[in-house]
């Protein structure tokens, strides 16, 4: 707990501000008047992408790019709304899209280790408790850690590419006057701020989760 908790509390805070802020700048309107939908397209087009659909998904902030299908899914109050908060989503996620076109390397790492993460986020645990409760097993502990450290080092891949397309959408959402004053930059700034901060301290409780482990196995 002493290893864990600061990690979780940092979560917990991190995921307060992105929706103290996103609730915050939802308020504030963009004087393109542009919706999130028409945003990320102007976005993904400035950046090169030819190839994307963008449909509406259900879920508060459920916003996700599908390299598979190339298509960008936005939640209610991003695809219809006009705030800053809308803009600064959207064109993050549009973010992505550019990246596949781009071929940026981390994107294609992050989408490699997906089958393999998938697998590991949902048995690591039950194959490490395994070898914990019976000796003769107890290289399952190992196997189980080995799972784990793979999640832990999805989500290290994760912080580049979540970065990188918020840098992106902000370069061209300038550059192409859908965000014109201080004040939406600011709150794009903001938004986008907020949302990196849930992936680092996603990493910090996974990495203290990892150390925690370790520690077990040695006993």
């Amino acid at each position: 707990m002493i290893l864990i908790t600061p990690a979780l509390l940092l979560a917990l805070w991190a995921s307060a501000r992105v929706q103290s802020n996103f609730a915050k700048y939802a308020q504030v309107g963009v004087r393109s008047g542009m919706t999130g939908a028409e945003a990320a397209r102007a976005v993904a087009t400035a950046g090169g992408v030819t190839e994307l659909k963008i449909e509406e998904t259900q879920g508060f902030l459920s916003d996700h790019y599908d390299p598979r299908t190339r298509t960008l899914r936005l939640s209610p109050q991003v695809f219809r709304g006009r705030s800053i908060s809308s803009i600064a989503v959207a064109a993050h996620e549009a973010g992505h899209s550019i990246q596949h076109v781009k071929a940026y390397l981390w994107l294609n790492l992050r989408s490699q280790m997906v089958p393999v993460v998938k697998f590991g986020s949902a048995a690591w645990i039950w194959i490490f408790m395994a070898g914990a409760l019976f000796s003769s097993m107890r290289y399952l502990q190992d196997v189980g850690i080995v799972l784990f450290a793979a999640t832990v080092l999805f989500q290290l891949v994760t912080l580049p590419v979540e970065f990188d397309a918020s840098n992106r959408a902000k370069a061209v959402l300038a550059s192409s006057g859908i965000v014109s004053t201080q004040e939406e930059a600011q709150g794009v700034n903001k938004v986008l701020g907020a949302a990196a901060m849930t992936y680092v301290a996603g990493a910090l409780t996974a990495i203290m989760t990892l150390v925690y482990l370790l520690m077990r196995r040695r006993d």
